[in-house]
């Protein structure tokens, strides 16, 4: 057994809180995986989820990185497909977004 070190699956870690396995939402608290300055999610989305409302501007900077398939995000300002392995967007707090599956997808997405 390893000491000070945590395993896990991001996948099924995170599958009661729609993908987000590391945060202050994390029970119990002294969990290493409760943290009040990071947030990461696996979110896997099949082709055609969508979230067309757009989400309060989060107080956090996010960045979200494609680990396969394609993703769009959607900015008040325009918008981005991420499409190949390792694309990511990253945007400051205040920034509202919505976003689309083009296809089957993962996406890691930390907050902090």
């Amino acid at each position: 057994m390893l000491t000070n070190v945590t395993i896990g699956n991001a996948y099924s870690d995170g599958e009661e809180r729609r993908g987000w396995f590391v945060g202050s939402f994390i029970t119990p608290s002294i969990s290493p995986r409760s943290s009040s300055a990071v947030e990461v999610k696996w979110g896997v989305h099949k082709e055609g989820d969508r979230r067309d409302q757009w989400t309060d501007p989060a107080e956090t900077t996010t960045l979200s990185v494609l680990i396969s398939g394609r993703f769009c995000l959607q900015f008040p300002d325009g918008e981005m497909v991420l499409a190949t392995q390792g694309d990511y967007a990253l945007w400051l707090p205040g920034i509202a977004h919505c976003w689309h599956a083009e296809a089957d997808s993962v996406v890691l997405t930390v907050r902090w």
